[in-house]
Formats: C-alpha cells, structure tokens, sequence
C-alpha cells in the first residue's frame, strides 16, 4: 500500500503526512472485520491516524474514543476527525493506555487495536516509527490488563497481530479472563501460509468460530473476492 501523504476512502480522507504509521493493509482488514452490532462505546487504542475509528463510525453509530501516544500522529487523527461527518461521535485524546485506564471511569463495548509487536527487533532509526511499531510503551500483558477492565460485561477485544504473536496472546488473555471466540488467519496469497490474525476475545469462553482469507488472488495482481467484499464501502476502487 502506497505511503502518499493522504489516502482517500469512499467516505473520508486519512492525511498522514506526519504519522509515522501510515494508512496499510492490516488497519483496514482490522476496522473492516471487527463486529459493530450492537456496539455503542468504542475505544481504540493506538489509533494512529484514525483510520480504525473512522472505519467504524462508518459502520456504526457509535461514540468512539480514540487514544494515541504519539503527539504528531494524535494532531493528525484530530485533523482527520474533524474533516469527517462524524466529528460529533468521535474523540482522540494524546495519552498512553496505561494513562488512560489509570483514570478514566468509562466502560466500552468494544475495545479495538492494531497495537505495535516487535519486541527484540532491531528499532527503526526514526523514534516515532519505533513507537508506533514496537511493543515497549504498550506490551500485550498491558493491553489485557487494561481490557478486562474496561470492558463491559458483554464487550470485546478486537485486534490484529502476527500469526507467529497470535497464540502466546491467546494464552496471555485467557489466564486474565478473555476468551477467544473468533479468529480469521490472514494470507497474502492463497498459496502462502497465514501471517495475520484477525481475533476477537470476550470474557465467555464459547466455541471459537475460525476462518481464514487471502488478500490477494492467486494471480497476484487483483485484490481476492473475499477481501473486495470486506473493503469495498471503503476502496475507491472496489
């Protein structure tokens, strides 16, 4: 996906000129596949440019809260936000999650992430890169603590993470009381072996509802049919 200084959907703009991670395929297939029924409260954390909030206030009627560390990401997901027709129903606040849940009184029906992962990988040389991809200001152990308490009783986690993450993460929420319920492993071809998975926890342990989908085709060229039916309110081109 192509680093342009703004990127533009069927229904908003995303500029992101300034943050360092830019609009990509995982945010997208993350704010396209995450189950807004019935879901009122809505916190997304590292929201980055904003694209996971907008996607779902695209989606839903929703007040969603989004939080961001990074000051000129945050700048930009407020700028992002106030371009949208959804300005009323949407909030970015420049704090860390542990901040956050430090203080806030609020209760959220869905709490969603495309959370940074490396963990021992070398560091980008551009520090807001290194924030937005590396897990040290927002380890998963953080994230788990911090959605079983703001969840409702009936609310969900929802992110995305490498396959190689994926299961120590599974293992890492259920000994804290979430629960995988569905999970939707990720190919770059049809061909290829998953590298994503898309998964969804909530505090009953229910049978685990799986699936898995290719971003693109087996030719390589065209997005596949599974992922045009997932992005096409929000591609241009779709």
């Amino acid at each position: 996906m192509s680093h342009n200084k703004y990127f533009q959907f069927k229904q908003f703009r995303i500029d992101q000129h300034h943050a360092a991670m830019k609009v990509n395929t995982d945010g997208v297939l993350l704010g396209a596949w995450t189950d807004v029924e019935g879901v009122n409260t809505v916190l997304d954390i590292g929201t980055g440019t904003g694209l996971i909030a907008l996607m779902l206030a695209q989606r839903c009627n929703a007040t969603i809260t989004g939080i961001e560390i990074e000051p000129k990401a945050a700048g930009e997901a407020l700028q992002n936000v106030q371009q949208s027709k959804w300005s009323d129903r949407i909030s970015i606040l420049p704090v860390s999650f542990q901040q956050f849940v430090a203080t806030t009184e609020l209760r959220f029906d869905l709490i969603v992430s495309n959370p940074p992962f490396f963990s021992n990988s070398e560091k980008n040389r551009n520090p807001d890169l290194s924030v937005a991809r590396h897990n040290d200001l927002l380890p998963f152990a953080d994230i788990i603590t911090g959605a079983c308490k703001l969840l409702t009783n009936q609310g969900c986690l929802s992110l995305i993470l490498p396959s190689s993450e994926a299961s120590g993460f599974i293992a890492m929420a259920q000994k804290q009381g979430l629960f995988l319920t569905r999970i939707t492993g990720v190919k770059p071809f049809p061909d290829k072996k998953q590298n994503r998975g898309l998964m969804e926890f909530g505090h009953q342990e229910l049978p685990v509802i799986e699936n898995e989908i290719s971003v693109y085709d087996h030719f390589r060229k065209e997005y596949s049919a599974e992922f045009k039916t997932l992005a096409r309110d929000f591609y241009l081109k779709l």
